[in-house]
């Protein structure tokens, strides 16, 4: 292979490399960076021949790309990434008035307690701003590399290289239970707890969870009597039926806000968890997304 010269590249091959990678499609990608579909063939052959390797090969599982293109394409989006916050024309960023969208990939957890005053903060603050909010998936992190989504906020215990993380919340856990139940007084005790029917919230259907770990660790366990992979089902049929729920404290409240239920201290300690927020690199200093970020965190201090 002979050595390339930086005078011979044309940058533009680099921003066709990034979106060929990210859709794994020449017809997908032209679309992308606005070329035709021939225009991104030539465009591919030329960087190919750049490269002197196929960047990506079509196998029964549609086009992947090869170890060379895998290997490049981490150092080019950065320099991409870079180039991009050279040459901004504008690195400030003006709620009032910007006309933009974001996604956010996020859990039931998430909408219920902060998306609501998110929602007003932007009805305020920045009225042309729209929210777009999805389920975690398997493409999440290398949509956050290529910008797909802007922000991934839960229960997230580790990160790729490459993210950077910010602590949003201190979670514990609270019981509720319908008003004048007719076992439950103003104290939840173990027998109770330990006797009565529960409601689990299980939104993958795999059952299970911190507090039949607590109650096995004592030598004791608990009949779930429903499990439902949705949070807000979950406190309409509480409120009609003898079922325990155990759930997130700020859960809770929400619940005892829309339903008959009172809040009740659980037994025994189940502990807690954290929930932060995770942005990729490339978008660390972009004025935008700091501003998103500052208001989901000044929304989850004040939750």
């Amino acid at each position: 292979m002979h050595p390339v010269h930086l005078a011979s590249i044309d940058l533009n091959l680099l921003v066709v490399f990034d979106a060929l990678l990210a859709e794994g499609s020449v017809t997908r990608a032209a679309a992308r960076v606005g070329l035709s579909q021939s225009a991104m063939s030539h465009a591919l052959g030329r960087l190919r021949a750049l490269i002197d390797d196929p960047v990506l090969v079509r196998t029964p599982r549609g086009m992947i790309p090869t170890p060379r293109a895998q290997e490049l394409i981490g150092p080019i989006r950065a320099a991409l990434a870079q180039i991009e916050a050279t040459v901004a024309h504008s690195p400030r960023f003006d709620p009032a008035t910007a006309r933009r969208s974001f996604a956010v990939a996020t859990v039931d957890y998430v909408e219920l307690i902060l998306l609501p005053r998110l929602v007003q903060k932007l009805f305020s603050d920045a009225p042309f701003v729209d929210l777009i909010a999805r389920p975690y998936d398997g493409e999440m992190w290398s949509s956050m590399e290529t910008g797909k989504v802007d922000l991934a906020i839960g229960l997230l215990p580790t990160v790729p290289a490459g993210f950077y993380r910010q602590r949003l919340i201190e979670e514990h856990y609270m019981c509720v239970v319908r008003k004048n139940h007719p076992v439950v007084g103003s104290k939840l005790t173990l027998k109770s707890y330990t006797s009565l029917p529960h409601a689990l919230i299980s939104p993958r259907g795999d059952g299970g969870g911190r507090v039949d770990e607590v109650l096995a660790e004592r030598g004791l366990s608990r009949r779930v009597a429903l499990q439902i992979p949705h949070f807000l089902v979950a406190a309409h049929i509480v409120a009609q039926t003898d079922l325990v729920l155990t759930v997130p404290a700020r859960i809770a409240r929400v619940f005892a806000e829309m339903e008959a239920l009172r809040i009740m201290k659980p037994p025994v300690e189940l502990g807690g968890f954290s929930l932060d927020q995770v942005w990729h690199e490339r978008q660390a200093k972009d004025p935008a997304h700091i501003w998103l970020r500052g208001i989901f965190a000044e929304i989850a201090r004040d939750s």
